[in-house]
């Protein structure tokens, strides 16, 4: 998977890009990943990238000439290699779609991904024109969209082929479809016992059956009492699935 980061600060990306899964994504050779600063696109002497809002109003707006240029400079230079690449523009910005793991499984099957950051008040709404989505990553504002880029980019390279130590590990967690959505069942270790609280006793006696049941019910129980709304989906999932 290629993913390209444009961005006004790519030192925010050294040490996360070299750490934990995704450094061994990139080790592996199965993410290729680059960042691009935005302001050697910028303009004049100072590369200036944004500029004052139309009609007034506080904050500073990213200019679309500026972004559009990083966009098509990056694009270039990757084509180069192979003409037929297409990339999926994604702009990062708290008025997009809230990022859901259905659509991270969506994003780990495309072969080049670019991630779009923004900075103070936000684009110049022409920027629109030259994307394909625009993904948050919740009802909350960032100062950025490096944090949202990371968040993607490490959802992504761990559902790559190869990077986790077991394809089951991504299969069997928190919202993913294996699960119908619901949130991840409580695991246990050693020691058996501690300050009174013991591992559950169907857990440690080796029936499969009866553990995969006990671990489904407990996701249920779960999910039920702190994502309601995601209970509820899954229910609808289960619905439709029977129905077809």
């Amino acid at each position: 998977m290629r993913c390209d980061i444009i961005t006004l600060f790519p030192e925010l990306f050294t040490p996360f890009l070299s750490t934990g899964m995704v450094g061994r994504a990139l080790r592996d050779g199965a993410l290729d990943a680059q960042c691009w600063n935005m302001r050697e696109h910028g303009l004049g002497r100072h590369r200036s990238v944004d500029d004052t809002p139309y009609g007034g109003g506080s904050g500073m707006v990213i200019r679309v000439d500026v972004v559009v240029a990083c966009m098509e400079f990056v694009a270039a230079q990757r084509t180069a290699q192979d003409p037929n690449a297409v990339p999926h523009r994604v702009l990062l910005s708290p008025s997009g779609q809230v990022l859901r793991q259905r659509r991270v499984e969506e994003l780990a099957q495309l072969p080049w991904l670019m991630l779009i950051c923004g900075r103070y008040e936000g684009f110049d709404e022409r920027v629109h024109a030259f994307i394909d989505e625009e993904i948050s990553l919740g009802d909350f504002v960032l100062a950025g969209g490096e944090v949202a880029a990371m968040a993607i980019v490490d959802a992504c390279s761990r559902l790559l082929p190869g990077v986790l130590g077991s394809a089951d590990s991504a299969m069997h967690e928190s919202h993913s479809t294996a699960l119908d959505g619901l949130l991840e069942y409580p695991h246990y270790t050693r020691p058996e016992r501690f300050r009174e609280m013991n591992v559950p006793d169907v857990l440690k006696g080796g029936n499969h059956a009866a553990i995969e049941a006990f671990r489904r019910q407990t996701a249920e129980a779960r999910t039920q009492e702190r994502r309601p709304d995601l209970y509820a989906r899954a229910l609808e999932l289960r619905a439709e699935r029977t129905k077809s």
